[in-house]
């Protein structure tokens, strides 16, 4: 990645000062410095990168890395983000960048996985190495690479990888370029509710998911209504409709542990996240 070399030297610099502080902290990979953040990551604000909008997810871990991709909080007991959000516009599509996996630089050797972990992950589970900020959608910005940093993927069953959840992929770009629309926020993360199994390829101690949340809305915020809620299971068949998993923002709150868009005043944060959006209507679902 061009530029990586002088931004790696400064995370090296900061993270013997990160060590020394109880404090969740920020790293932004951009070069600028290190942001102490407060208790339970409750938002990220770094000027240039919008992410969140409305607020990142809080109550995850401490340690948060903002990219021009995505901004991600890492687990490194399960080695997979607890949530990862991105920012969907025109122009960041791209539908054929290599899907080169690297571990990510960022994060501790012990807190993430490495390519070689996923061996035999296909095989024995019918696992495949599913982005959380995917590739296509996010593809086309400049500092496209960091989408294939393990601590971006997770362990997801084909079926799924390859049916309902990338059908709703599929929709998020497709809004993204709707006339009238000039941003998609999407936030992202695993469920850890049941026993899936664990990676023959690697001895760390893991946690497979076994299920994904997903929270999409359009414009700068929710507030006009415009968004959705998605939860599906690792089992869920090939041929499912994503259209059918809908869900509440308060739903996923309490399976996941996290609070999201906690930049929205109170009321409206409770106005919003006890029922489902207006947004499914356009993206092919029907009124429920």
């Amino acid at each position: 990645m061009h530029g990586m070399p002088k931004v790696r030297s400064l995370l090296f610099v900061l993270f013997p000062l990160v060590g020394a502080c109880t404090s969740p902290h920020s790293i932004d990979v951009g070069g600028r410095p290190e942001r102490v953040q407060p208790a339970l990551l409750s938002t990220v604000e770094i000027p240039g990168i919008d992410n969140c909008a409305v607020g990142c997810p809080s109550g995850g871990g401490e340690a948060t890395i903002t990219r021009y991709a995505y901004t991600l909080n890492n687990n490194g007991s399960t080695k997979f983000a607890n949530w990862v959000a991105y920012k969907i516009t025109k122009d960041t599509p791209e539908s054929n960048r290599p899907r080169n996996w690297k571990t990510d630089p960022d994060v501790p050797a012990g807190e993430t996985l490495n390519p070689v972990d996923y061996n035999g992950a296909y095989v024995a589970l019918g696992l495949d190495r599913g982005h959380q900020a995917n590739l296509a959608s996010m593809g086309g910005i400049a500092d496209w690479q960091p989408l294939n940093y393990l601590s971006n993927i997770t362990p997801q069953k084909e079926d799924l990888n390859r049916g309902a959840w990338a059908l709703l992929e599929n929709q998020e770009r497709k809004l993204g370029k709707t006339p009238g629309i000039d941003a998609v926020y999407v936030a992202t993360g695993p469920l850890y509710e049941r026993t899936i199994g664990s990676l023959p390829g690697t001895n760390k101690i893991h946690t497979i998911p076994s299920g994904y949340w997903k929270v999409i809305f359009t414009g700068s915020t929710p507030a006009n209504g415009l968004y959705a809620a998605f939860i599906m299971e690792q089992s869920t068949p090939r041929t499912a409709n994503f259209c059918d998993y809908q869900v509440t923002v308060n739903e996923i709150e309490e399976r996941s542990g996290l609070t999201l868009w906690s930049d929205l005043p109170q009321d409206v944060q409770t106005a919003l996240k006890s029922k489902q959006g207006q947004l499914p209507q356009k993206i092919g679902c029907s009124t429920q």
